[in-house]
């Protein structure tokens, strides 16, 4: 794993957090994306290195509403920079982690995610992102 990749931020209404977000971060969000097949509506912002994302469901059976029914709103996940995630994927499951997808899946931000369950990790949400060529 490289680096911290960004860290996930489960909302209610991501414009009304893009707007707290822009106040925090003194800038405005660079991309805002949808991801339907996780029924997920993205924002990202940056300052330096650091990327936080801000996730609102699209729909109430999505992981994040979920998340939020059972949570509230808050961080969601932290996600790692990985070069090559199928041998991490590998690596991982040796070293006794439960993969939630073992099949890379396209996430936001052009990059190929995959996620550890937070039963194997301290309960914490852990996503590897692999930037798409």
């Amino acid at each position: 794993m490289e680096k911290i990749e960004h860290i996930g931020i489960a909302v209610k209404d991501l414009e009304k957090s893009n707007q707290l977000f822009a106040s925090l971060f003194g800038k405005a969000h660079y991309k805002t994306e949808e991801v339907a097949s996780e029924g997920v509506k993205t924002s990202f912002f940056q300052s330096g290195p650091n990327k936080i994302e801000l996730l609102e469901a699209t729909n109430p059976e999505s992981p994040i509403a979920k998340f939020i029914e059972k949570k509230g709103e808050g961080i969601h996940h932290i996600a790692f920079a990985v070069n090559d995630i199928e041998s991490e994927i590998k690596r991982l499951q040796k070293e006794g982690f439960i993969v939630l997808n073992e099949t890379p899946k396209k996430g936001a931000d052009n990059k190929l995610v995959v996620f550890l369950h937070p039963k194997s990790t301290n309960g914490v949400l852990i996503e590897l992102c692999q930037e798409i060529d």
